[in-house]
């Protein structure tokens, strides 16, 4: 293995980590986006009334998209043992 796959896998990773993470934290901007634009229009001024909808969007995020995000760490894990596999041969 020479230092151009380590790399790869690397970039491989991040791309992975990206790709996992925007759906949970697109939906929990989108909730606080929301939020704040009630707030202000309201003139409601309470800091912790943006955290429940949050933590909801999380947790619709993760039950609508935890199946796929699951499939994608499974693939990852496996080419990167796959990878490793061809370094003792």
């Amino acid at each position: 293995m020479n230092q151009g796959e380590v790399l790869e896998i690397g970039r491989q990773a991040m791309d992975v980590a990206l790709r996992i993470s925007l759906p949970v934290l697109g939906l929990s901007l989108l909730a606080g986006l929301i939020v704040a634009i009630f707030q202000a229009v309201t003139q409601v001024q309470e800091m912790t009334l943006t955290y429940v909808p949050k933590i909801l969007a999380v947790v619709v995020a993760l039950f609508l998209f935890g199946g796929w995000m699951l499939t994608q760490i499974v693939s990852f894990a496996s080419q990167s043992f796959h990878a490793i596999e061809r370094v003792g041969q």
